[in-house]
């Protein structure tokens, strides 16, 4: 049983690596701070985008990554 969730860490944290950095870049510098009002305005569908699909899979497999961590930890 240890094996096959040491086993399972592991591919979660190689999905989870993957993840993070298929995501954009999020530092939109100066040019972010001047127009943060115009870009909440216009994305309106941005739950829609690969952006918030990768954010909402980072969440759960981050999630999953330190659940397995606790629970390798207690056995």
């Amino acid at each position: 049983m240890s094996l096959f969730l040491t086993i399972l860490q592991l591919l979660c944290g190689i999905v989870l690596t993957v993840v993070v950095l298929l995501q954009s870049g999020k530092s939109a510098g100066l040019s972010g701070a001047i127009g943060g009002v115009a870009d909440s305005f216009l994305s309106k569908n941005k739950a829609k985008t690969a952006d918030a699909k990768l954010a909402r899979a980072t969440k759960w497999v981050g999630g999953v990554f330190v659940v397995l961590t606790l629970v390798l930890n207690v056995i």
